[in-house]
């Protein structure tokens, strides 16, 4: 399955009008449940900008202060990563560039494992689910309203029906609500 997981403000924005996402930096408990979520993907697809924010994990000694935190290094170093870019040469660690469309990287990704396959990044995710081929929504929705900036949806030319399948609050604060797509035609 692919899964599209996503940080947003209460407006649905994934970064407010000067780039800035400080406000989805997980708290304690969020912050294990995206470890154990990370832990059990068997890929994730991601954008150039999402790439460079997250390689951090894989260069940064510091953000391994923690136990959870080395956990959670560790996890993201060893995930089987595609990076979508047109500006990129090469790229580093358990990751390469991307060679085919974006249908044709989830179909080969979901094809390689038995497990869910993620994808992130605005615009990566927005082909995605334009062309129909994310079946599930993870959305963490922050207590804060940006007032503009990265939308985490595109507009799109049609609905998209959706069951609503996990709410659960996190520390108080960051809502989780899991989507489904219901499928009444194959994706592409």
């Amino acid at each position: 399955m692919l899964i599209y997981p996503i940080g947003v403000s209460v407006d649905g924005f994934i970064a407010d009008r000067d780039g800035g996402f400080a406000w989805t930096d997980p708290i304690d408990e969020l912050f294990r449940f995206h470890l154990a979520q990370v832990g059990a993907l068997g890929a994730y697809l991601l954008g150039r900008r999402l790439h460079e924010t997250m390689r951090v994990w894989e260069t940064d000694p510091s953000l391994r202060g923690t136990e959870a935190e080395a956990a959670f290094a560790d996890v993201w170093c060893a995930l089987p990563k595609v990076v979508f870019s047109r500006t990129l040469d090469g790229v580093e660690g358990n990751a390469r560039l991307a060679e085919g469309s974006v249908a044709e990287e989830v179909a080969a990704a979901l094809a390689a494992t038995d497990r869910d396959v993620a994808i992130g990044g605005a615009g990566l995710a927005a082909q995605a689910v334009e062309q129909g081929l994310v079946d599930e929504l993870r959305v963490f929705r922050h207590p804060v309203v940006v007032g503009g900036g990265t939308p985490h949806l595109p507009p799109l030319p049609r609905g998209i029906p959706l069951d609503l399948v996990e709410t659960r609050t996190f520390d108080g604060r960051v809502v989780l609500e899991r989507y489904r797509r219901i499928r009444d035609d194959p994706p592409g």
